[in-house]
């Protein structure tokens, strides 16, 4: 991490989950309570089933995290099906053809499986959650009789909250598509191959019960059933970045670039301690709406049409509906949806003027900005530093953006932050090269076009990744990505 992440206020481990379910609901194309009503009910399901309270926890942290792996393979859900967020969505309503188009897939499903797996299993190391919890994360899409993914475990060698919430979510979904009976019709389809019988019969016999229930809780009785003691601990907010950042490789680091401008660029314009946090934690998450639009609209080498510009105008929308259920994090959330707005009027989602933005807001939308002209776009390479502040004046001078801001950001003589592994004794030791390699297939970069940037072949880009995998105890890209970036190696 960079000194100028260190030594920011602790979250709660659960407010941080919480945040982490909101945007694995928008990568599913679900509604952004979906994580929340499938672990109240897998929490019921695992304490009728008579499962003891290690798993019952283990279950309603799983329930929460299971979908933290959507952005990590959201790329290769793009390239197998097209739109990464409608194939998700069919696929948990089990439209008709999806069987179908999953074993048209074939093979391409093992990596997809393996990438998502691997992440979710990361984010429960990172927050420190309990080694069952992170075990069942990296067999969630395992199957009762063994034809799941990705170690075709079977039988009692799956985890049982692996079972616990597969079955719950079914029920969340299905019941909410279909209706009740409906939805028990289908589970108990798949009863003894997606999961036991047993479990099935104990859903069903209170599954009304429990489905009326759901509809008259509250965000504060989910708190109440879903907060383990483990998440009671702290963390800190870059994991969410981080996370954020994955659904597309050229993102790698960005959100954290953002936070940290935008609290360099407040503290040259006010004193004020608390501001300068909250800017900081709003650039973090800044871009949590992200995940409900599909890859192929930011993957776009042209301008969008209006019918993908209506959905990326939405991202800071959604941004600010993650603020309703994210605890500590709800005021840096309403916050961070200011961050395309303009002064003039001409921004998103509100269109709102400069009498509505505050100088945290207008830090926000400069700072995002300025490092977005810096980084590289499918559209366009990076811009120097001198392009972009030119660029980020004349937005000044038109009214757009916040000349204070702007000066703030451009003025020469402004330290880069640069970033150190943290807890380096404990860190794997990687080589400088194997570092230069590392950062660059994060951002997507396949080993041969890292060949071509790093003058080196194919073969020793290859070995390089191999020994960075083998330090970083990783299989995949985007496993290797958010591990190394949690270490600030990258």
């Amino acid at each position: 991490m960079s000194d100028a992440e260190a030594n920011h206020a602790a979250l709660r481990i659960f407010d941080s989950v919480r945040a982490l379910a909101f945007i694995g609901d928008l990568s599913m194309g679900q509604p952004t309570d979906h994580s929340l009503r499938t672990g109240w009910l897998a929490a019921r399901l695992a304490h009728a089933a008579g499962l003891d309270a290690s798993v019952c926890d283990a279950v309603r942290e799983v329930s929460l995290l299971r979908w933290s792996g959507c952005t990590a393979n959201a790329a290769g859900f793009a390239q197998v099906f097209g739109d990464d967020v409608a194939i998700r969505t069919a696929m948990l309503e089990s439209r008709p053809g999806m069987a179908e188009a999953i074993g048209n897939a074939g093979a391409a499903m093992v990596p997809l499986a393996q990438v998502h797996c691997e992440v979710s299993g990361e984010v429960a190391r990172i927050l420190g959650l309990s080694t069952m919890t992170e075990t069942a994360l990296r067999h969630i899409f395992e199957t009762w009789d063994g034809n799941g993914l990705p170690a075709r475990l079977a039988h009692e060698k799956v985890p049982a909250a692996v079972l616990v919430v597969a079955l719950a979510g079914d029920l969340e979904v299905f019941s909410r598509a279909y209706g009740v009976e409906q939805a028990l019709g289908l589970i108990g389809q798949r009863a003894g191959t997606r999961y036991p019988a047993r479990l099935v019969e104990t859903a069903a016999s209170h599954a009304g019960n429990w489905l009326a229930e759901l509809e008259r809780a509250s965000l504060a009785d989910f708190d109440a059933a879903l907060a383990t003691s483990d998440m009671q601990g702290s963390t800190s907010a870059e994991l969410i970045a981080d996370v954020i950042d994955l659904k597309l490789p050229w993102m790698t680091g960005f959100s954290r670039s953002v936070a940290v401008t935008a609290a360099g660029c407040y503290a040259r314009l006010a004193s004020d301690d608390a501001g300068r946090e909250l800017v900081y934690r709003a650039g973090l998450i800044h871009g949590i709406g992200r995940a409900a639009v599909p890859n192929d609209v930011w993957n776009r080498p042209a301008s969008l049409p209006a019918s993908a510009w209506e959905k990326v105008r939405l991202v800071p929308y959604w941004t600010e509906r993650a603020g309703r259920q994210t605890g500590a994090l709800g005021e840096a959330a309403v916050l961070a949806s200011y961050a395309y707005e303009r002064q003039d009027g001409s921004g998103y989602f509100r269109g709102a003027r400069d009498p509505a933005l505050t100088l945290e807001a207008r830090v926000l939308a400069a700072s995002v900005a300025w490092v977005a002209l810096r980084s590289m776009r499918p559209w366009r390479a990076a811009l120097t530093d001198e392009a972009a502040a030119r660029l980020l004046r004349e937005e000044a001078a038109n009214g757009r953006l916040c000349g204070e801001a702007v000066g703030a950001l451009v003025a020469e003589g402004v330290p880069v932050a640069k970033r150190v592994a943290r807890g380096a004794s404990h860190s794997p030791r990687l080589s400088a090269r194997e570092i230069d390699v590392l950062r660059a297939i994060s951002r997507g970069a396949s080993n041969k076009e890292v060949a071509q940037a790093l003058t080196m072949s194919p073969s020793t880009v290859r070995t390089h990744v191999e020994k960075a995998f083998r330090k970083l105890e990783c299989s995949t890209r985007a496993a290797a990505t958010l591990k190394a970036s949690a270490m600030g190696l990258i």
